[in-house]
């Protein structure tokens, strides 16, 4: 929210006609890749370069839209707390170089004020986020554990034996293969192993403490669904689209262990259950700190 009060009108307008707007506004079909080896004139090629597409033709009205529509995704995420009248009448004051009715100092003051009170917002929305992930987690994990085939551990790490493997169980220093789904208990996916492409890869000592108990139960070849409770994920540090103290649920296929004398591949990036460990820390805090977030 921050970035969107710190920046002003006047640059988003700048960003918008030098082409600073975000490349995801951009429909993907109109924007080929270069040709950095473009064929000079009379060479073979240079005819189907000739015939390209020329740019569409702009005008004012046109460059005038175009910035308007990206200040106005830039306000989106603060279109209730502002009058879009005021605004116009702000941006044409500075464009047009006159005197505006708040002096440069004012207006610094008002945006500090607003941060602050942005983040006032924002702790309490995640403070009431935090209160009812907590409690709707702690009624599904107390119902789901009657159901038939699901295992609590002493942790109260809960388990459904989907396939059972038939070869080795992994280490908690061990360094795995696995395809995987995951979904908040309403179901929406945040993450997919799938989804990529390719399987992922990492250390189990380097993953939320849900994950590094789970994974041990499994013999490769297994396909189990974790249900992960907070304390054993993220808890109040979870990432945006999970939402803090958040109760997880997780498809897992272990497809292999990794060969130790072997450099692992390195985890993908989003990959939810890693957590990089602290290469500062001693090994005996890093096994312990291992799954937090």
């Amino acid at each position: 929210m921050t970035r969107f009060v710190q920046q002003t009108l006047l640059a988003a307008a700048l960003a918008a006609v030098f082409g600073v707007a975000s490349a995801a506004d951009e429909p993907p079909a109109k924007k080929p890749a270069p040709n950095m080896m473009m064929a000079p004139p009379g060479a073979p090629g240079a005819a189907a370069a000739k015939d390209a597409k020329p740019p569409v033709p702009i005008d004012k009205n046109k460059i005038s839209y175009m910035v308007g529509m990206d200040i106005g995704r830039g306000l989106t995420q603060i279109k209730d707390d502002i009058d879009i009248k005021v605004v116009e009448q702000a941006l044409e004051a500075v464009l047009k170089g006159e005197k505006t009715t708040m002096t440069q100092e004012e207006a610094l003051q008002v945006r500090q004020a607003y941060m602050q009170q942005m983040q006032a917002k924002r702790v309490t929305e995640q403070k009431a986020a935090a209160e009812k992930n907590k409690s709707e987690g702690t009624a599904f994990l107390a119902k789901n554990k009657s159901k038939s085939g699901v295992k609590t551990t002493a942790s109260g790490l809960q388990y459904e034996v989907e396939k059972e493997g038939t070869g080795p169980k992994p280490k908690a220093t061990d360094t795995v293969k696995v395809n995987y789904l995951g979904t908040k208990i309403d179901g929406t996916k945040f993450d997919s192993s799938y989804d990529r492409g390719q399987p992922a890869t990492f250390p189990l000592n380097g993953v939320i403490k849900g994950w590094s108990e789970g994974l041990t139960l499994m013999p490769v070849g297994s396909k189990y669904k974790l249900y992960v409770p907070a304390d054993l994920a993220y808890g109040e540090n979870a990432p945006g689209p999970i939402g803090p103290n958040a109760t997880l649920i997780f498809e897992v296929e272990l497809l292999g262990i990794e060969d130790a004398a072997a450099k692992p591949a390195a985890a993908k990036p989003g990959t939810p259950a890693i957590k990089p460990v602290d290469a500062k820390k001693p090994a005996a805090t890093k096994d312990a700190d291992a799954g937090k977030k």
